[in-house]
């Protein structure tokens, strides 16, 4: 098990992730951290010390901080510990998609390495979490992903829904109702100027989706959305 507190965990696995989606800049700022993490500012710089003198982080003053390899792996372990919960509350309990996030959270902080290893096994070791995201490898190895926002693409494009970037639960119902999950193949017949809907082919069916929603699926060729 883990010589870091459920806390610290979470702080780590935020850091490590909006470090991940900045890709150019490993600094991640504590404001950005008490922005995502919810908690005020003071908070989060008794939990960064605390991070540091555990060798977890590095902090420099006005630029932020960066994960010591022992803290990305602390961070990936955590990563992958919620998204397999994840999958697993969805392939084997039967969750909807847009309720296991939360409930990932409150499980995953609480159960032990051979739990998760099991839950894995039962999910059929996937590779991606319900909502697309890669799962880290039990090594503490983060796969590669290759994909673009969906607002980005170009007209007449044949593509793949790789993740979507949101929790809210009507957004995952609604997307949900148009079978636009991980893994759902369409083609992109038109899109509007200025900003204007885009309008899918799923299957048989054709479906208008708004501009701003758009930017929330990040998509891929089909032979992208296998991680490597």
């Amino acid at each position: 098990m883990s010589d870091a507190s459920a806390a610290m965990q979470d702080y780590l696995a935020e850091a490590y992730r909006l470090a991940y989606y900045q890709k150019d800049n490993p600094f991640v700022s504590t404001s950005d951290l008490a922005e995502v993490l919810h908690v005020s500012a003071p908070a989060v710089t008794r939990m960064v010390q605390r991070l540091k003198e555990a060798g977890f982080l590095d902090h420099e003053p006005y630029r932020g901080i960066t994960l010591t390899p022992k803290g990305e792996h602390e961070a990936l372990m955590s990563i992958r510990r919620h998204r397999l919960v994840e999958r697993f509350l969805v392939d084997v309990m039967r969750f909807g998609w847009h309720e296991v996030h939360d409930a990932a959270d409150e499980f995953g902080a609480n159960i032990s390495d051979k739990l998760v290893k099991r839950m894995d096994e039962m999910s059929g070791f996937p590779r991606r979490c319900p909502h697309g995201e890669p799962i880290p490898t039990a090594d503490g190895k983060m796969p590669r992903v290759v994909d673009y926002p969906l607002s980005h693409a170009k007209q007449g494009s044949d593509l793949v829904i790789s993740r979507v970037h949101t929790h809210d639960t009507e957004k995952l119902q609604y997307l949900d109702s148009l079978g636009l999950k991980p893994g759902a193949r369409f083609h992109l017949l038109a899109r509007a100027p200025f900003n204007g809907p885009l309008q899918l082919r799923v299957g048989d069916e054709a479906h208008f989706i708004g501009f701003e929603l758009a930017g929330a699926l990040r998509v891929c060729k089909e032979e992208e959305f296998a991680l490597v």
